[in-house]
């Protein structure tokens, strides 16, 4: 009895072709890219969420003084004497 199941099992187990396959693999594998993109952009729109609540609690910041242009003779100056020493 056993031998009819299993030759019974064995007839109808189906070998998959190279190119199923290799669909199989490419379904996988897009199902994963899917996958980590849904994640990442989820935590993507969480922290921005997060940054802009901690952006809103802060004062608006002074703008940062620019630096004075320096003067183009007391550079000359300098690159003059430097050649004399």
């Amino acid at each position: 009895m056993s031998t009819e199941t299993n030759s019974g099992k064995l007839s109808q187990t189906r070998r998959e072709t190279a190119e199923s396959k290799a669909e199989t693999t490419k379904r996988i594998s897009q199902e994963m890219l899917r996958t980590e993109s849904e994640l990442r952009d989820a935590k993507t729109m969480r922290l921005r969420a997060a940054r802009l609540a901690s952006q809103a609690d802060l004062p608006d910041p002074k703008p940062a003084k620019g630096r004075k242009a320096k003067k183009p003779a007391a550079a000359a100056a300098r690159a003059s004497s430097a050649a004399r020493s």
